[in-house]
């Protein structure tokens, strides 16, 4: 399994959805970065902002990160993992 070191906050959780097909989702308000292992596997898709990733339980969650996004892309690149 392939990680990268990212310093994160939660930002989002997304628990699933209601009756009316609309996300439940739960607004996390994270005063401090924390240093991660992030599997690659478990990052959906990375924008400028967040890193969302997959959770426990079916769940999603969106991380504020600290670096630039280009940091991120270049974390991702070291590991052959950009296209």
């Amino acid at each position: 399994m392939k990680y990268i070191e990212v310093h994160v906050k939660t930002a989002m959780i997304v628990h699933g959805f209601d009756e009316n097909n609309q996300e439940i989702i739960e607004h996390v308000k994270e005063d401090s970065y924390m240093k991660k292992l992030v599997s690659v596997t478990r990052i959906q898709s990375v924008s400028e902002q967040y890193l969302l990733v997959s959770s426990s339980h079916g769940r999603i969650m969106f991380w504020e990160y600290e670096e630039d996004y280009a940091d991120i892309v270049e974390k991702l690149s070291r590991l052959d993992m950009m296209v």
